[in-house]
């Protein structure tokens, strides 16, 4: 009875603005059950979803006719969200040895999940050596590329023809920055300034090879255990966070982990 009656009063309520403005009301309740059909929908399935980098070209055009400060309400991710899942940048970044050389290290980023790759290091970064990087890039991340739609870098000599299709073979388009102009490549740049701070800084490099094997360390603490504010602080290669503790009476015992002897802690309860 009581919903009934309930069901009653809402449906009068719903039915003055149709009075008013029937068309545009008809229009606004559709839109309100394809939305909730949606919820729907996805509350049946087993995993999350997944958009593609065209869902977000469209989002980002249906943006501009919607406020931003009802995005939240309406996209079920941001349209800048979408497009950064779809690209990948990469830099060069020079590293000073102990005995005044200097040597080179060939940087990947991709913008979605922030996951890092060390390409190599090397002191004669040629355009044969660069080529040669992209082509292993592409070997070791795989299904990956799929994802990928855009290849941000800049216009350096290195970045040759030979180096653009590799990733041309995989569907990825790439767009140069303008001259002079590394925000335009910020996430890559951060990111680089993040490997001073964290590592190259506080350590004392004799070798192109010790200077490949300390950013391949860091890379490994970066991708599975460093937080990112942009992932929710979430690692890279982390797609969920870890159960909270429950039992605080229970002793557990703590375990640390040294990164380039001790430069970087990880920490972690036993299982």
């Amino acid at each position: 009875m009581i919903v009934s009656l309930v069901y009653q009063v809402t449906r009068k309520l719903l039915s003055v603005p149709a009075v008013l403005l029937r068309r545009q009301t008809s229009r606004d309740a559709e839109l309100l059950l394809l939305r909730h059909e949606n919820a729907v929908l996805r509350r049946q399935l087993a995993r999350p979803v997944r958009y593609q980098w065209a869902d977000g070209l469209w989002f980002a055009a249906l943006s501009s006719l919607i406020p931003r400060r009802r995005w939240a309400q309406v996209f079920p991710v941001t349209p800048g969200t979408l497009l950064a899942e779809a690209i990948v940048a990469c830099d060069f970044l020079p590293i000073d040895l102990v005995d005044l050389r200097r040597v080179y290290a060939l940087v990947f980023l991709e913008h979605g999940t922030r996951r890092l790759h060390i390409a190599g290091v090397t002191a004669h970064p040629t355009a044969q050596w660069t080529a040669q990087q992209a082509r292993n890039l592409a070997l070791e991340a795989g299904v990956r590329l799929e994802s990928l739609r855009f290849l941000i870098r800049d216009r350096d000599g290195k970045y040759t023809e030979s180096f653009d299709a590799v990733f041309e073979a995989e569907g990825i388009e790439t767009v140069k920055i303008a001259p002079q102009s590394p925000r335009m490549n910020a996430h890559c740049e951060r990111v680089i300034g993040t490997l001073r701070r964290e590592a190259l800084d506080h350590l004392l490099l004799w070798s192109e090879r010790h200077a490949l094997r300390v950013l391949s360390t860091y890379a490994g603490h970066y991708n599975g255990r460093r937080p990112h504010q942009a992932r929710d602080q979430l690692p890279p290669l982390a797609d969920h966070h870890t159960a909270p503790l429950t039992d605080l009476k229970t002793p557990r015992r703590l375990l640390r982990t040294r990164v380039l002897g001790g430069q970087i802690n990880e920490y972690g309860y036993v299982a």
